[in-house]
């Protein structure tokens, strides 16, 4: 539902492949500029990735012509509110990857693992044949994460793939489920995974922002708060901005 008296702001990204990345660049500060938005949007050959104020029917039309530019049709978003804008102006930016992870040229959008969703996570985490890994930096892990959760105890996702490779045994003869945020991350590891070999590799659709929005933590299998990028700093099982510090 559209909260008329604060500012909107659409977080959104998608992994599809994109070429012709200067006149895409061109489009979108077009069209931004038209609509009197603000805020930042990263293009990339292997996707975007944007987090845009303003109205909230504008900004969803915003996203919709992106979505025809490039052709994806499987854009995530998540809408947030705020007083005033978060952004001073509108950018939009070229760079080699939406989020980076340096192990060159990763084909996620045809290589990414199977969505599980919100209200089916608690059962398939629960498997004895499934192995859990938050794919999140070790301060995020720390303020909250799921039960039996595998912390790779990373500082950068860069770090994420030689993490990955001294740790072979723990993915033997499993299911391997990963989980972050917003699913970003977990979306571009699930491809790492499969590129590097592995099959049965698997990814909480939404992240665990949609997974607390949609469940409520009903099953308590979330431990802690969820660490965000943002002024509430970390969010309770409600999504209510928590009272601690990180």
């Amino acid at each position: 539902m559209e909260n008329n008296s604060q500012v909107a702001i659409l977080s959104f990204y998608s992994f599809v492949n994109i070429s012709n990345l200067d006149i895409l660049l061109q489009k979108i500060l077009l069209i931004g500029k038209k609509k009197r938005v603000r805020g930042t949007v990263l293009i990339a050959n292997e996707g975007f990735n944007g987090s845009i104020s303003g109205e909230e029917t504008i900004l969803r039309i915003i996203v919709d012509e992106i979505a025809k530019l490039t052709g994806a049709n499987d854009i995530n978003i998540k809408i947030n509110y705020a007083p005033s804008h978060p952004f001073h102006k509108l950018k939009v930016k070229i760079k080699p990857e939406i989020i980076s992870m340096a192990v060159g040229v990763l084909d996620v959008q045809n290589l990414k693992g199977e969505y599980i969703e919100p209200n089916a996570w608690d059962a398939f985490i629960a498997r004895s044949d499934v192995v859990l890994v938050d794919t999140r930096n070790n301060y995020e892990v720390e303020a909250g994460t799921y039960v039996n959760a595998v912390n790779p105890n990373t500082d950068t996702f860069k770090q994420f793939p030689e993490w990955v490779d001294n740790n072979k045994d723990l993915f033997k003869n499993k299911k391997i489920a990963m989980v972050c945020t917003g699913g970003i991350r977990c979306e571009k590891s699930t491809a790492y995974m499969k590129k590097i070999g592995y099959t049965e590799v698997y990814h909480l659709k939404g992240g665990i922002l949609q997974y607390l929005e949609d469940t409520k933590n009903q099953n308590s299998m979330w431990q802690g708060e969820c660490f965000v990028f943002d002024d509430r700093r970390a969010v309770d099982d409600d999504l209510s901005p928590s009272c601690d510090e990180y």
